[in-house]
C-alpha cells in the first residue's frame, strides 16, 4: 500500500485524479465511508484523471511544427496507451462498485 503524505487529504487526493481504490484507502476516513459515497468519489477522481490525459494528449499533438519533433509521435502514443489502460481500469472499477453491498 501507498501511504500518502502528511499534506495530501482524501479531497485533494480526488481533485488531482487519484482513483486508486488502494491509495485512497491509505486516508483513515475512507474506511468511515459508505460503499456508494467511495464509488462517488472514485468517479470524480476518474472524471478528474480523464480530464489530464485529455489536456496532456491536446498539449502534445498542438506541437507546431510536429514532424521536425519524433519525440511527440512516440510521446502520443505512450499517452494513447496511458488511456486504454485507464478505460480498462474504469470498467473494472465500475464492475466493482456496480455489485450489492
Amino acid at each position: 500500500m501507498v501511504m500518502n503524505s502528511g499534506t495530501m487529504t482524501l479531497e485533494k487526493a480526488v481533485d488531482m485524479g487519484e482513483y486508486d481504490p488502494e491509495y485512497l484507502s491509505s486516508f483513515p476516513e475512507w474506511h468511515t465511508l459508505s460503499r456508494h459515497i467511495k464509488w462517488e468519489f472514485i468517479k470524480k477522481a476518474l472524471k478528474n484523471r480523464e480530464g489530464q490525459i485529455m489536456q496532456q494528449y491536446a498539449a502534445v499533438n498542438n506541437v507546431l511544427d510536429f514532424s521536425k519533433k519524433p519525440e511527440a509521435q512516440a510521446a502520443l502514443k505512450n499517452i494513447e496507451e496511458q488511456y486504454k489502460k485507464f478505460r480498462d481500469t474504469k470498467e473494472k472499477l465500475l464492475m466493482e462498485y456496480s455489485k450489492p453491498e
